[in-house]
């Protein structure tokens, strides 16, 4: 026999479905609009490729910083055209004028010629193709970059608040070790931070720089002939780069004074952090080593940055004239949290 229902239970039934339909349209909305995204052609023209040059005044890599953007554009709308500049303006040039040709949605730029960012810059704007500078200033482009200044300045602050902590009332020197002179990187920036760092915390120790020209086998004399000076004091050492860091380390072992030292450094490459496999010198496991931390630079991870920002523009969304990158002084305590174990494979 067929079943009979009241009509308040079939008027009850019928709005149970229509709410279960509603509902059911509701939640497709966010796949539809998801499979319907528009995808945006994004071109990143790198520094450099070439295997072992490090950039920046650290130790990290160009083929670091590819893999940042091709890792990062993996959950976004974009399809990346990569170029290398390969540190040559007539190659940077040559790679924008390229973009052009495939009427790419947005260049990203990273390059240290004013004149060639300029060209870059001429070439692209009158196409209407928007530029993204990365580190190093475009004309008239927003730019992603490290702050120097204010890295140096995390560095002095950490080397001064150890030394009151732990060293109160004792004689102490500090030098600032590496290619200090180095302007195309804009060490000089970071020595600047380091003093003013250390000023604010130590007002009464004067630091001296060391200038190993970018070379870390230059570490030992420099800073052996400084250590000799200064006997009885308690030393204090702000570095420029990781590489630099270890070969300090070396040294202040070699001559017995590690006892009596602290180090601070900039960068957190793999030579500080490690690798699954690598020794580790900021490790909380390492409680032997006088590398106090460093200063992340994060460059093995800017696209995860710049692309968004990237994103932003095309969509008609504000973004600052500089951005900077978030520097934050890595230890033994947070390492883990800023480069996970998994993340070091």
């Amino acid at each position: 026999m067929p079943q009979h229902t009241t009509p308040a239970l079939r008027e009850g039934r019928r709005r149970f479905c229509s709410s279960v339909l509603i509902a059911a349209v509701a939640a497709a909305r966010p796949r539809l609009a998801s499979a319907q995204e528009r995808r945006y052609t994004i071109a990143f023209a790198n520094l450099t490729e070439e295997p072992g040059v490090t950039i920046e005044g650290t130790g990290f890599t160009g083929p670091e910083v590819r893999a940042s953007f091709l890792l990062a554009a993996r959950k976004l709308p974009i399809d990346l055209v990569l170029y290398d500049n390969q540190r040559d303006p007539k190659k940077a040039l040559a790679n924008a004028e390229d973009a052009f040709a495939r009427k790419v949605d947005l260049f990203v730029e990273y390059f240290a010629d004013p004149d060639a960012n300029a060209a870059v810059a001429g070439r692209l704007k009158a196409a209407g193709i928007p530029i993204l500078a990365l580190n190093h200033a475009v004309p008239g482009a927003p730019l992603y970059t490290i702050d120097n200044e204010a890295a140096g300045r995390i560095a002095g602050e950490a080397l001064g608040q150890f030394a009151t902590r732990s060293w109160r009332g004792q004689p102490m020197v500090a030098a600032i070790v590496g290619p200090v002179e180095a302007k195309a990187d804009r060490v000089p920036e970071r020595v600047q931070g380091v003093m003013e760092g250390l000023r604010a915390k130590l007002p009464a120790v004067k630091p001296v720089t060391l200038d190993t020209q970018g070379n870390p086998a230059r570490v030992a004399a420099l800073l052996g002939k400084f250590i000799a000076a200064h006997p009885g004091a308690k030393i204090l050492v702000a570095t420029t780069d990781d590489s630099t860091a270890l070969a300090a380390k070396s040294a202040l072992e070699v001559a017995g004074r590690a006892s009596d030292a602290a180090i601070v450094s900039h960068g957190v490459d793999r030579n500080i952090h490690g690798g699954i496999n690598d020794k580790k010198e900021i490790d909380p496991a390492n409680r032997a080593s006088i590398v106090i931390g460093s200063v992340a630079f994060y460059l093995d991870r800017c696209g995860y940055d710049v692309l968004p920002l990237a994103l932003r523009m095309l969509r008609g969304g504000a973004v600052p004239p500089r951005t900077v990158t978030k520097h934050l002084l890595v230890t033994a305590t947070n390492v883990f949290v800023e480069y996970p174990p998994y993340d070091m494979n």
